[in-house]
């Protein structure tokens, strides 16, 4: 496995940060609790478990200094809690967490408890975490409820331990993405990042489960038409949520026009928004905080000046989904349903030939 630049994909111009990941922006932390479980189905065991929770701590005191965010939803058949909040309000108070359709409850409960552990002032004045899905069922048995409490303080306690981190973090079938597949094969998390000739960083972080396979389209270059077909075809729906990160100051309004943006590096590679799919989107500003959101105009990044940024995020975006698949290896799961992982070698080779007139 391997990520997209290891194989000679390069999107767009503007370099990426350190580790090309979410944790090139100050402050971000990112968290992985991978359930993988073969058991026996109730009551002697749990069945097949291919999911799990990851969470992505924006700043470690959101909660008391939230973030200024917005959001842009593509295609709304999925479900983000705190979205409507983060819209009315402009603000990101607790970390964003990321799982199976299925879980979105019980990692919902478990957030509050985090917070309110973290925080006593959340007793009084509580808090709507932001709690993010996509479907995994086509692997994981969702009849089961396969995360515990303590899965969701790992993936957080991860999340806080690895800020300031100096390699890019797991990706593909991890965490939120262990059973999601991406046009016609494994997919799961995926990140990447820029920095503008301004020197601002830009950050994109998705859980990819979208797509069909005769549609991947790699650095323009349509593959899918030169791939197998899916040995096991599925409805093309599926969901990605998308995070945008970034430390240039920007108004709530504009990181909401930031998040937009993660749709276009999608279709870029694919996707067409089906009708069954969930595209929500988040972005947000990591440097302006409340209390500090009065900043001067002078320091806010506005208008044309956002120019670089949208081109950070298109490009990241769809850079993030390659990574989300080339990360991923082959992966089975329930009743046997297989997604095939999407081979980096064979990538690099049709590429090569694409380029030669072959």
């Amino acid at each position: 496995m391997a990520r997209a630049r290891e194989i000679g994909i390069e999107i767009g111009v503007l370099p990426t940060g350190p580790t090309n990941s979410v944790l090139d922006v100050d402050g971000v932390g990112i968290g992985h609790t991978t359930i993988h479980r073969d058991e026996a189905p109730p009551p002697e065991g749990r069945g097949v478990a291919r999911t799990g929770v990851t969470a992505l701590v924006v700043a470690e005191d959101a909660y008391a200094r939230p973030a200024a965010a917005g959001g842009a939803v593509l295609n709304g058949a999925g479900e983000c809690t705190g979205f409507i909040g983060a819209g009315e309000w402009g603000l990101l108070e607790t970390p964003i967490y990321l799982t199976s359709t299925m879980q979105l409850g019980r990692v919902y409960d478990s957030a509050c408890r985090i917070e309110l552990e973290r925080d006593v002032r959340v007793a009084d004045a509580v808090v709507i975490p932001v709690v993010a899905e996509c479907d995994d069922s086509f692997l994981n048995d969702c009849r089961r409820m396969q995360v515990e409490h303590d899965d969701v303080v790992a993936a957080h306690r991860a999340a806080m331990d690895s800020r300031g981190g100096a390699t890019p973090p797991p990706e593909g079938a991890v965490g939120a993405g262990t059973g999601m597949s991406c046009l016609g094969f494994k997919g799961g998390i995926g990140t990447s990042s820029r920095i503008t000739p301004e020197g601002h960083t830009v950050a994109v972080l998705l859980l990819t489960n979208f797509g069909e396979r005769k549609r991947l389209t790699v650095d323009g270059l349509h593959l899918g038409r030169l791939l197998p077909e899916d040995p096991q075809p599925r409805p093309p729906a599926g969901s990605c949520i998308g995070v945008v990160l970034t430390d240039a100051p920007v108004i709530s309004a504009d990181c909401a026009r930031l998040a937009r943006r993660i749709g276009l590096g999608l279709a870029r590679t694919g996707s067409t928004a089906h009708n069954g799919s969930g595209e929500i989107f988040l972005g947000v500003s990591t440097t302006r905080r409340a209390p500090g959101l009065s900043w001067e105009a002078g320091d806010v990044v506005s208008g044309a000046g956002l120019d670089d940024l949208f081109e950070a995020v298109v490009d990241a975006s769809e850079e993030a989904v390659l990574n989300s698949m080339l990360t991923a290896p082959t992966t089975t799961g329930r009743d046997g349903n297989t997604s095939e992982g999407l081979d980096p070698t064979t990538v690099a080779r049709l590429i090569e030939e694409l380029a030669r007139g072959n």
